[in-house]
C-alpha cells in the first residue's frame, strides 16, 4: 500500500485528466520514474507558466500523447523537484496532501508543503 505524506493510504490525484506516472489517477512511483512525480497539485496560471519558462510545456496539448493540455484548476502529479523550484521561486501550486505520495519528503520540507495544502475535494 503507498502512503501519503500524512502516513495513510495514498489517495487518488486526478482522473480527469489522468494523472499520475502509471496514469492511473494516483501519484504513485517506482525506481523507473526518474522525475519522482509525486506531488499532487492543483495547476495554477503561474505554476503553469512557471513549468512553461523550465522547458515543460503542460498547457499545450499533445494528442499523439493522448495528453489534452492541462488548464488551472486541474490537478496533476509533479515531480518533487519541479514543486520544489517553484516554491523558491514563489509560484508553487497548491497542494492535496491526502494524494501526495510520501517519497516527496525526500526532496521537499515537510513545513512548506504542509504550508501550501489545499483541502481535498475527492476527484
Amino acid at each position: 500500500m503507498a502512503l501519503n505524506v500524512l502516513g495513510t493510504e495514498l489517495a487518488p490525484c486526478s482522473y480527469a485528466p489522468l494523472a499520475g506516472y502509471f496514469r492511473d489517477g494516483c501519484c504513485k512511483t517506482s525506481d523507473d520514474d526518474v522525475g519522482a512525480h509525486v506531488v499532487c497539485a492543483r495547476m495554477t496560471v503561474e505554476f503553469l507558466a512557471f513549468s512553461k519558462a523550465r522547458g515543460n510545456d503542460l498547457g499545450t496539448p499533445r494528442p499523439e500523447l493522448r495528453f489534452r493540455g492541462l488548464t488551472p484548476g486541474d490537478r496533476w502529479c509533479l515531480c518533487a523537484q519541479r514543486w520544489k523550484e517553484a516554491f523558491e521561486a514563489g509560484v508553487a501550486p497548491p497542494v492535496v496532501l491526502e494524494a501526495t505520495h510520501e517519497r516527496a519528503l525526500d526532496v521537499i520540507a515537510r513545513a512548506p508543503l504542509f504550508a501550501h495544502a489545499l483541502q481535498a475535494a475527492r476527484h
